[in-house]
């Protein structure tokens, strides 16, 4: 079975508490995140180990509902969020670097196995997704940066 595991980078202009406090909040993820359109705590605020948050997304032309769990949070070094549900379990990571004391390297990294008919789609869906989180991290990059 073929998986995904797209990666990708941006380097943003802020320091890296500022960058990891922002993009680690999933209240946020509506701002930065093209494809996602709410976000619901199914646990108590704020995210920590265990916190259960559901998403709604649109991919591909498909609205999809998810729910993933923290499974690690180092503030300001990573954030991993999973979900076993549906045809597509996946797994979200951020990960945080200081370049510079004004100037944070962020990843965003999206693993996954397809099953069912999601298998056939899969290079179409690499190849989406990755075009989708450039967009998202030039987006984040955009928000973080613009002045105050």
């Amino acid at each position: 079975m073929t998986g995904v595991d797209v990666l990708t980078e941006i380097v943003i202009e802020r320091p890296i508490a500022e960058v990891s406090e922002y993009s680690a909040n999933p209240d946020n993820g509506p701002q930065w995140y093209v494809n996602i359109k709410s976000v619901e705590w199914k646990t108590l605020r704020p995210a920590e180990l265990g916190s259960q948050i559901a998403f709604v997304a649109e991919f591909l032309g498909r609205r999809l509902e998810y729910t993933y769990e923290i499974v690690e949070l180092i503030p300001g070094k990573s954030l991993i969020m999973r979900t076993a549900e549906g045809p597509f379990p996946m797994e979200t990571s951020y990960r945080w670097e200081a370049v510079s004391q004004r100037a944070t390297r962020m990843s965003l990294r999206n693993r996954g196995r397809p099953s069912g008919f999601s298998v056939l789609m899969t290079p179409l869906m690499i190849l989406m997704m990755r075009r989708a989180n450039q967009k998202d991290l030039q987006r984040l990059k955009t928000l973080l940066e613009a002045p105050a």
